[in-house]
């Protein structure tokens, strides 16, 4: 089922596979999975394992402000809270979530605000808020110049560069996915607010984690996501090794025995 959540001063697309039938741990008592996507793409970056999952779990995903099929946002927002309001429009007490990148940033962000929300947490290469020590100014300083310079194309390939480093040939899933959401982020900038910062409060998460990292990945953040690993309780941390920053992409298989995993440990 698809259809747009409404959230504070806009709306989201959003897509909920249902309970699937007369699979093993399905029900209503049984936490959903909530895909949340990366900032390098939208929610299509699910596609590829989305069969999978669904035949398995209750899966929704969402494409937040600006990305995907959401309108562009037109007044502040902030991305735990856009998160929560999707849980409540489909009556979700608990899920697992599954936080790719900046997707990984608001599950953590959820986890510390709301912890009663959260099951679990599968995380593939993480952002964080908070952690002095992970800024990426070069690359944002590249993007800014770029961007005054009116050079899309370029900042497609800066980012084909420094995250997508596994990738061999055209690489055609990826240029698509990066071209598509260049645009989200000039849209988003203006009024995303950013939340509190978490990486301080990494030893307080109290719910069952695994993080996996891309060995490919930029290696800033390769060091941050080892950090974050070794600062969260219980945490297991699993190295991809054929993964830069689309992990879904470049070893999906693996993905889903890591959301298996997740959920498997989840309470």
């Amino acid at each position: 089922m698809e259809l747009m959540v409404p959230v504070k001063d806009g709306e989201l697309w959003a897509h909920d596979s249902g309970e699937p039938g007369g699979a093993s741990g399905s029900g209503a008592d049984a936490p959903p999975l909530v895909l949340l996507h990366p900032g390098v793409a939208d929610s299509r970056v699910w596609d590829g394992i989305l069969p999978r999952l669904a035949q398995e779990r209750r899966v929704i995903r969402y494409d937040a402000r600006g990305y995907g099929r959401s309108p562009a946002p037109t007044a502040a927002f902030s991305l735990v809270e856009d998160l929560t309001a999707v849980l409540d429009h489909f009556d979700v007490a608990r899920a697992l979530l599954v936080g790719s990148s900046m997707g990984g940033t608001t599950a953590i962000g959820l986890a510390l605000a709301d912890p009663g929300r959260v099951a679990g947490l599968a995380l593939l290469v993480p952002g964080i808020t908070g952690n002095p020590d992970f800024l990426m100014e070069e690359f944002t300083a590249e993007v800014g110049r770029l961007a005054r310079a009116g050079d899309m194309d370029g900042i497609a390939a800066l980012v084909k560069r420094t995250s997508a480093a596994a990738g061999t040939g055209d690489d055609a899933e990826v240029q698509s996915l990066i071209e598509a959401v260049i645009p989200s982020w000039f849209a988003v900038h203006p009024h995303q607010v950013p939340d509190p910062p978490a990486f301080g409060r990494l030893g307080e998460l109290d719910v069952p984690c695994v993080l996996a990292l891309g060995e490919q990945d930029d290696p800033e953040v390769v060091r941050c996501n080892e950090e974050m690993a070794a600062r969260i309780p219980g945490c297991r941390l699993v190295r991809l090794r054929d993964s830069d920053h689309f992990p879904t992409l470049r070893e999906p298989d693996a993905v889903v025995d890591i959301i298996r995993e997740a959920y498997a440990a989840a309470r």
